[in-house]
């Protein structure tokens, strides 16, 4: 014998019946009906709550990203530089960062097309996230300029982590295999390092990274090592 109104089809169904403390055997059949159409629109809601927020937060991950590179893209590391501030003068805690520079880098565009260029940046985004902790911030601030804030690390500590990048991103060469003839290219890398100061804002802790780093390019030159 066939039954008044069909009960629920899907777990779901049920489930949410029975979060509600609703007995379905106890209803006549038009509120039966009527309950059966509201948690219809109700899972069909929640499903695509799910996926506004899986779309939400892909865009926001799109939105931080480097359009290229697996790292943030400028606006996202300044916005993680004014956090991680926040969080060092909260609790008196150390923090540095290192302006990177890459030297050399506009030869191997001119010489090897951009193709190759693209494939050295994201070279040395490799060599920043293997070289550096999960609780550091990796960034793109320029064509060829990088950021790394490294949380609870004095200057002394986050200059021998910039000599540590440099000397992998020093050892990286553009050459072609197939036309011994063309020029190589030694890629190397200019690091200004400085601790943060109490008071002192995201942008002009970057900025002075930034000079850092041109006197550190300076030196590279005077040495050989860069020719930008």
């Amino acid at each position: 014998m066939a039954k008044d109104f069909p009960s629920p089809d899907s777990g779901a169904h049920r489930a949410l019946l029975d979060a509600l403390g609703i007995d379905v055997s106890r209803l006549d059949r038009r509120t039966r009906a009527a309950l059966e159409a509201l948690s219809e629109e109700v899972l069909a809601l929640r499903e695509e709550a799910e996926g506004l927020r899986a779309a939400l937060a892909e865009a926001e991950s799109l939105a931080d990203n480097d359009a290229l590179l697996p790292i943030f893209n400028r606006r996202a590391f300044e916005r993680e530089v004014r956090r991680e501030i926040a969080l060092s003068g909260r609790f008196e805690t150390p923090l540095s960062l290192i302006f990177i520079d890459l030297d050399n880098f506009k030869m191997v565009n001119d010489i090897y097309g951009h193709a190759a260029g693209d494939s050295v940046l994201m070279k040395v985004a490799d060599i920043l996230l293997q070289r550096t902790r999960e609780t550091d911030i990796v960034g793109r601030l320029g064509g060829d300029e990088f950021g790394v804030v490294l949380a609870h690390a004095t200057f002394d500590d986050s200059q021998r982590k910039a000599a540590q990048l440099a000397a992998s991103i020093d050892a990286l060469e553009v050459r072609d295999e197939v036309n011994p003839a063309t020029p190589a290219v030694r890629i190397g890398a200019s690091c200004g390092v400085v601790e943060w100061r109490p008071g002192q804002s995201a942008a002009a802790l970057i900025a002075q990274a930034d000079q850092a780093m041109f006197l550190e390019k300076s030196r590279r030159k005077a040495a050989g090592r860069a020719s930008r």
